[in-house]
């Protein structure tokens, strides 16, 4: 199939429901209108960062034109004014993620510096020597590292849930793997190398049982389905802001109101603190007391509009679609000869890993972008899964809500080229 670099990339069925209209969608993202070397762009990359819609840039751009100023530190109009839509921006994550309060809300660089955050002050707390943490195979490096850190700080031990061929948390393993040792649960809600859809709700129930607390990592779940850490029961919660179609340095985590407060400052500096002498200083309650110097205060706000703009089109949708897209892209892929999808979990999100016979995923990636098709390549900050697989790399597709069945065409068909040209 080939295509004009000025034809809209969408095939039969894309706009299925009157709930959910793709070509309304992509008209929110100025990026997809682009051209790459003379094809229209198709962006399958969101699972390292999406792409922005024109409510986000306008959101940001009306805080730089019109009202920029420090926030919760000055009494003129602009610092009123952006202290407000700055903790506007946290009242609606509150309900976005279904917390009973916005003093629960701290806002990060990213969920990097969040699972970094617990590791340093409730970790260090609470953990010592023999204490038990459990994450699992799966996990992204930015909750591997800070735990092995602890455990060489602290003399903790780490246990891992392992995985199964398809790419399944195996359960009953993590069920034995639990121990009156056990004082923290942190895995991933949905992992962003192989999909796969963790039953958290059941994790969370037994690590309570056992008297643990639980961590999740959400950057994957959340741009993806709808999210209430009530409902969960979870402890921590952590997301970044880029991959729920905002904007980079930003991120959040939650937590239950009472271990904020029972955790010492991350930071120090302005803002955290209640009073300042030589000899004391007395810090803030959660929020603030993690929220050392001068925030991010567009990047809050810009994430503030695209919690409104994911809220307003339906988590309910946006799953409905990508789920319809994963399928599709899934049966279009397992058709190509010699393409194998790594991770076949159950139930999954919209990415899908894969390895081609005889091509390197670095030089796949980059033909596949020549024809105008941005996948990701590389270990995805994943290495413990590549290992588990016995490979150093995937390529990976990741789907948004503005992503079509045109563009896994698209995909399939540039595929198909690098293997001819491969031979």
């Amino acid at each position: 199939m080939s295509r004009n670099a000025t034809a809209p990339v969408t095939a039969p069925g894309d706009n299925s429901t009157a709930a959910f209209d793709v070509d309304v969608i992509r008209a929110d993202f100025p990026i997809l209108k682009q051209t790459v070397y003379g094809k229209p762009l198709v962006y399958l990359d969101s699972g390292a960062s999406a792409q922005k819609p024109r409510q986000v840039i306008d959101a940001m751009t009306d805080v730089f034109e019109n009202y920029y100023s420090n926030v919760h530190r000055g009494v003129h109009w602009t610092s009123q004014r952006s202290t407000e839509a700055y903790e506007g921006a946290r009242e609606k994550i509150q309900a976005f993620l279904g917390a009973p309060s916005e003093k629960e809300i701290i806002f990060t660089r990213g969920a990097t510096e969040a699972i970094n955050l617990v590791a340093a002050t409730w970790g260090r707390k609470n953990l010592g020597p023999g204490d038990e943490v459990i994450i699992s195979h799966m996990e992204h490096h930015s909750n591997i590292v800070p735990w092995q850190m602890l455990r060489d700080e602290k003399g903790i031990e780490l246990k891992i849930v392992p995985i199964d061929d398809d790419g399944n948390f195996m359960f009953e393993e993590y069920e034995k793997l639990l121990s009156d040792k056990t004082k923290l649960v942190a895995v991933t809600h949905i992992s962003n190398a192989l999909g796969t859809v963790v039953p958290v709700k059941d994790v969370i129930r037994l690590a309570h049982e056992k008297g643990a607390l639980v961590l999740l990592d959400g950057c994957q779940a959340v741009p993806h389905m709808a999210v209430d850490v009530q409902d969960l029961g979870v402890d921590f919660y952590a997301f970044s802001g880029h991959k729920l179609y905002g904007p980079t340095g930003i991120g959040v985590l939650w937590g239950r109101e009472d271990l904020l407060n029972s955790m010492p400052p991350y930071q120090g500096g302005g803002d955290m603190i209640s009073s300042v002498t030589f000899e004391k200083t007395t810090f803030m309650k959660a929020p603030h007391r993690f929220e050392a110097g001068t925030p991010a205060i567009a990047e809050a706000i810009g994430l503030g509009a695209a919690v409104d703009y994911v809220s307003t089109i339906g988590l309910e949708n946006i799953s409905a679609h990508e789920q319809g897209i994963l399928q599709y892209a899934t049966e279009r892929l397992s058709a190509i000869d010699g393409l194998r999808i790594v991770g076949q979990a159950k139930e999954k999100a919209s990415i899908i890993s894969f390895v081609v016979d005889g091509i390197h995923p670095h030089d796949l990636g980059t033909l596949v972008d020549r024809a105008g098709v941005a996948v990701r390549v590389g270990h995805h900050c994943a290495q413990p899964v590549m290992d588990r697989y016995g490979i150093a790399a995937t390529a990976r597709a990741s789907f948004g809500l503005y992503n079509t069945r045109g563009e896994v065409d698209a995909l399939v068909d540039a595929l198909q080229e690098a293997k001819e040209f491969f031979g």
